[in-house]
């Protein structure tokens, strides 16, 4: 099985809040791992993802603990929205 993990950076204007943490996330820019396996049998390359997690806390905080946190992409697809939707009402 071929798993390949794409590491990609998204950024929170307000604190947000997701159901895999205890607590609301502070506004920042944190790193966002993606887990995918190859889909065999196909005449083309595709992948299916498997896992979605994000590292604690941002980038900018220096921290001795950091933690990966697996999350529910669709609920963090639509915290991004929600945090975008907020940031242009606001900006308006």
């Amino acid at each position: 099985m071929t798993v390949r993990t794409t590491h990609t950076e998204i950024t929170f204007k307000r604190p947000f809040m997701l159901s895999a943490f205890d607590a609301r996330q502070p506004a920042g820019t944190y790193r966002l791992l993606v887990d995918e396996e190859e889909i065999f049998g196909l005449s083309f390359l595709a992948y299916r993802r498997t896992a979605t997690a994000l590292q604690t806390p941002a980038i900018s905080v220096t921290s001795s603990r950091h933690q990966t946190v697996e999350v529910d992409p669709e609920e963090l697809a639509a915290a991004l929205d929600a945090d975008a939707l907020a940031s242009r009402t606001v900006g308006e």
